[in-house]
């Protein structure tokens, strides 16, 4: 996994404090600048944490890049990623899917999380739904609630599924 921060390590060390994965399997990036930068425009300093991961633990079948925030903007270059998911959150507000946006609209998945927070914060989710359909056509939507029972299975079900095809 690496994460992407302007000038902390953040997000890495949220991971580790969480054992989310062993120490050596994170690799934290300070982009010095808009972390989306260094996933699209130059993508050095990530390649080379995913570099250094590998000669860490080995070859790896998967790799996480992570760059957060609230940037529909946002997009990976296909130098650095083979594919993106593309997380917003209801409580963005239902229109999020409706404005559109590289991420929304041309991510491998579009995932649409904290369902669970919908009445609470006046979001429809059939409204998300349509709307992530009518700007997606085809590319697939996946609804998702860490609350739930399903959690992050529908993810976990498309990257299982996208690893089977790589590797067939």
């Amino acid at each position: 996994m690496v994460t992407n921060d302007v000038y902390t390590r953040e997000d890495a060390a949220f991971l580790l404090r969480h054992a989310v994965l062993p120490p050596e399997r994170i690799q934290a990036v300070e982009t010095g600048a808009c972390p989306h930068t260094a996933i699209r425009d130059d993508i050095s300093a990530n390649l080379e944490a995913v570099e250094d991961l590998e000669d860490t633990v080995g070859p790896l079948d998967l790799i996480l890049v992570e760059s957060g925030g609230d940037n529909l903007t946002a997009t990976f270059s296909r130098g650095l990623a083979d594919a993106q998911i593309f997380v917003i959150d209801v409580a963005g507000g239902d229109d999020v899917p409706r404005k559109g946006g590289p991420g929304v609209t041309t991510s491998d998945l579009l995932v649409i999380n904290k369902t669970d927070l919908a009445p609470y914060v006046g979001s429809d989710l059939g409204r998300m739904a349509h709307d992530a359909a009518q700007q997606r056509g085809p590319l697939p939507v996946a609804f998702t609630s860490l609350t739930s029972e399903e959690g992050v299975g529908p993810v976990a079900d498309w990257v299982r599924a996208r690893l089977a095809a790589w590797t067939a």
